[in-house]
């Protein structure tokens, strides 16, 4: 693997992680493309795309980790995110092996969960309901909890997990950054958990001399994702997700083209 794949790679992670695209469906169809697929890699290179939306929020995560002891809405904030990600978090534990060792496999099914997801959001985005919600901290436990379901769904490589938390947000009543912004607070410790279930894993694999390629890679996702997060809100505040639907169709067709045996 050259200095120059790790790179890449590791922008398409940082890029993607947080927009709903897909961040595993473009690693796994980029690394089929570049000819490398190395889990072990990936794995080590997401965490820089986990701590650059931490380091973006450390404020709000410092003001939280201090008023737990003593500030309400710091400990609403922390069981809200709590309890939303526990579906994902059992569904994971239960089902990360099979979707690992099967679908990853399959570029057709990728293909077409892109499409069909470019096809629902579009739909959501036409139908969904009046926001009432519109600061993400806000949001009730409850819908935070339905998102939470939602986000399950993101175990199938394609449907992207802050596409399903996102528009399950925007079907619950709540406005389209805010949706945004609560998928990224959901994603920080559950991101987290599935790097460290993911590392005991790989962490055999990790060959010596691999230390610059990783390198490169985790900081390629940190940077990337650093830069992508804040005009990605400003973005949908205007424009929606339609884009993102139309890209998601348009690459499910192309990966369809690509790699027609699947």
């Amino acid at each position: 693997m050259t200095y120059l794949i790790a790179a890449v790679l590791g922008v398409v992670q940082g890029l993607t992680e947080f927009l709903p695209v897909s961040s595993t469906a473009h690693l796994l169809i980029a690394g089929r493309l570049l000819g490398y697929e190395d889990p072990a890699f990936t794995v080590m290179i997401q965490l820089g795309s986990v701590l650059a939306i931490m380091w973006l929020y450390r404020t709000k995560i410092a003001a939280v980790v201090r008023g737990l002891g003593s500030d309400p809405g710091a400990r609403r904030f922390a069981l809200m995110v709590a309890l939303a990600c526990l579906p994902a978090l059992a569904a994971g534990a239960l089902l990360a092996d099979y979707v690992q060792t099967v679908l990853y496999d399959s570029l057709r099914i990728i293909a077409v969960v892109f499409i069909a997801g470019g096809v629902l959001m579009l739909l959501i985005e036409r139908f969904r309901p009046a926001p009432d919600v519109f600061d993400a901290e806000r949001t009730p436990i409850a819908r935070a909890f339905g998102v939470g379901l939602c986000q399950m769904l993101a175990l199938v490589p394609g449907v992207s997990r802050s596409g399903a938390t996102i528009m399950g947000a925007m079907l619950m009543g709540i406005d389209r950054p805010a949706a945004a912004e609560l998928s990224f607070f959901l994603a920080m410790p559950l991101l987290t958990a599935a790097f460290a279930y993911q590392f005991v894993d790989v962490q055999s694999t990790l060959a010596a001399g691999r230390a610059v390629e990783i390198a490169i890679g985790f900081v390629a996702a940190f940077l990337s994702a650093a830069v992508v997060v804040r005009p990605f809100l400003g973005f949908v505040r205007h424009a929606g997700f339609a884009p993102f639907a139309w890209y998601r169709i348009a690459a499910g067709i192309a990966t369809l083209a690509l790699f027609p045996a699947g």
